[in-house]
């Protein structure tokens, strides 16, 4: 006697119809974990370089800007999102809104976030070593799920960064309309 070896067209068609419902209950939940991913990393990116520029204002004891750039060489500030990217850079001329000069040395630069937008109350940010008082903002990032996925980066009037799902205020962030 012969042993079958291999499987019926019968049960090919009962796993591949279990595979498909599986994976069409799964996929949700996959999406908002790379959303999730996303954003997370994005937020933290901005953050540890908002923490570096504070750090390097008090070492340095100069003023550190952090500004929206294009290019990783030049501040964009008439670029209305930070989305594009962003640089950290030693301010020596202490220019507002500021412009990087060749002279300022870049101390780290992020390509920014396609996945989503991200908007400030401010152009940029510019730490200073000693008075802190023109510092505070609030970056709010948004993602294709809107306002009820948003984070936002909170940054006092000392200049400590933090991270939030409310703004300054306590209220519910707002994403800009699509």
């Amino acid at each position: 006697m012969r042993t079958a070896r291999g499987i019926t067209l019968l049960e090919l068609m009962i796993t591949i119809a279990i595979i498909a419902v599986v994976s069409s209950l799964a996929a949700p939940g996959l999406n908002t974990l790379r959303y999730d991913a996303q954003i997370t990393a994005t937020v933290n990116g901005l953050l540890h370089d908002l923490l570096l520029a504070r750090s390097e204002s008090l070492t340095r004891g100069e003023v550190i800007s952090v500004c929206k750039s294009q290019d990783g060489s030049t501040c964009a500030n008439a670029v209305p999102d930070w989305r594009v990217g962003w640089m950290v850079f030693v301010n020596h001329d202490r220019d507002e809104p500021p412009q990087r000069g060749n002279d300022e040395p870049i101390l780290t630069v992020s390509q920014g976030w396609p996945g989503g937008t991200i908007s400030s109350n401010r152009t940029a940010y510019s730490f200073r070593p000693s008075v802190q008082g023109v510092v505070n903002g609030t970056l709010v990032f948004c993602d294709p799920r809107g306002s009820s996925s948003a984070r936002a980066i909170v940054i006092s009037h000392t200049g400590r960064p933090r991270v939030s799902r409310r703004d300054s205020s306590n209220k519910p962030l707002q994403c800009p309309a699509a």
